[in-house]
């Protein structure tokens, strides 16, 4: 199978802004890996017996949840403990597995930014693909610079899937997606951007790439744990205008 190349990133503490909430957190992180490009057409077509017509651009149009059992897939194929267990629609992260999984969203985050504080790595043209460059799809990978951690197209080509829930007081199991895609304007190809999407949904502009790294705790790990994702959803307060109340 296609090698997936993996960069080592050192632990560190990143930033995370929840605007919604209004709220500032810092997460400090263990080291971990990173796919250094997103997962390609080819990588993807390969493992699961699927075709490919541009094998060196980023795979899109796969749901979060093809991604997680891409994950699983590539584990076993490497002999490691799948880092995901699925109970019907309800999936779970074992987070002290050393499988492949999908980065948390302060993981991605912190290895986007790669020591830098501003909204981009450098300057918008010269590392990230979007509607500057009049493109109409995705691009080949490494097109563009990478960032000091050697990881390219984390900005623009792409939106990229996180394992972590966007904000499920509001948009109940909608998960979290980064980076800016190809036909993004420059204010929403920012580090700090968040948007996301049913997990059961795909969009011709997102894709994911792979991480690895494990926790002692199987429920918490990298800025992630499930104590706070149930405390994140009880929303009790009068709904806020224009919030649609989530069937549970």
């Amino acid at each position: 199978m296609t090698d997936i190349e993996l960069a080592a990133i050192p632990g560190g503490t990143v930033t995370l802004h929840d605007a919604r909430r209004r709220i500032r957190r810092d997460v400090d992180l263990e080291p971990f890996e990173i796919s250094v490009y997103p997962i390609t057409q080819d990588a993807f077509g390969e493992l699961l017996g699927l075709g490919g017509t541009h094998p060196r651009r980023p795979v899109v149009d796969v749901s979060w949840t093809r991604a997680v059992r891409f994950c699983n897939a590539l584990s076993e194929w490497e002999g490691l403990d799948p880092a995901y267990t699925f109970d019907g629609s309800d999936v779970r992260w074992s987070a002290d597995s050393d499988g492949f999984r999908l980065p948390t969203e302060a993981e991605w985050e912190f290895a986007c930014r790669a020591g830098s504080s501003a909204p981009h790595y450098g300057a918008l043209p010269d590392v990230a693909w979007t509607s500057l460059d009049g493109v109409g799809a995705p691009q080949n990978v490494g097109g563009k610079m990478p960032n000091l951690n050697g990881m390219f197209d984390t900005l623009g080509n792409v939106w990229e899937w996180c394992w972590d829930l966007l904000d499920p007081a509001r948009y109940g199991d909608y998960r979290v997606f980064r980076g800016g895609g190809f036909a993004d304007d420059a204010w929403s190809v920012r580090a700090s951007v968040r948007r996301g999407g049913s997990p059961g949904s795909s969009q011709d502009d997102v894709g994911f790439r792979v991480a690895r790294g494990a926790s002692e705790n199987p429920d918490a790990a990298q800025g992630w744990s499930r104590a706070a994702d149930d405390e994140r959803a009880a929303y009790d307060d009068p709904l806020p205008p224009g919030w649609t109340p989530i069937r549970r």
